[in-house]
């Protein structure tokens, strides 16, 4: 079998009150997965690594292409949580900065064969972001279904520019907003 390890994804920002009527939407037509509270940060340098634990787990993300692509190549490994830490003084001991830290509280849905992430992200605000892993290939195809999904769920889907934006407000601003 082919890897799968393009991750197609669509997302948009929502309010206090979508989010809200997504939740109890999600709460009777999908299978909530996990409910967690994640810390992420993001490193400098001309790739896209992250480090990421939750209560119970860690790992280490690369992922290829700009930041908010419709589809990514993605890499994922699995660390011990205690070995979050070390895992972060070693990135920054190879030459790599903090570029930005995310807390948010994820709740992570399963409806058939696609993923449902609602989160709620301190400092930055309500996304849901739906995702799934494809094979090479299968992006394009894949991205308008998920499309035409989220625009069942919101009325509006947040553009690229849009995201691009309260990115960078965030990685300017992230240090006081998260306190």
């Amino acid at each position: 079998m082919e890897n799968c390890n393009i991750e197609v994804e669509v997302r948009s920002f929502v309010t206090d009150d979508q989010y809200k009527n997504l939740l109890s939407r999600l709460n009777v037509n999908a299978e909530l997965i996990k409910e967690t509270n994640e810390e992420t940060i993001y490193f400098s340098g001309d790739k896209d690594l992250r480090l990421r634990k939750d209560e119970n787990s860690a790992c280490i993300i690369l992922k290829k292409g700009e930041l908010h692509d419709n589809h990514r190549e993605e890499f994922e490994i699995r660390i011990n949580i205690e070995d979050f830490e070390n895992t972060q003084k070693l990135f920054e001991s190879l030459g790599y900065e903090i570029e930005i830290k995310w807390l948010r509280k994820r709740l992570e849905f399963k409806q058939d064969d696609v993923k449902i992430l609602l989160d709620n992200t301190k400092g930055y605000g309500k996304i849901i972001e739906i995702e799934k892993m494809v094979s090479l290939g299968e992006e394009d195809e894949t991205y308008t279904k998920l499309t035409k999904r989220l625009s069942k769920l919101v009325d509006k889907i947040s553009t690229k520019k849009e995201f691009d934006y309260a990115f960078e407000y965030y990685k300017k601003n992230w240090k006081t907003l998260i306190k």
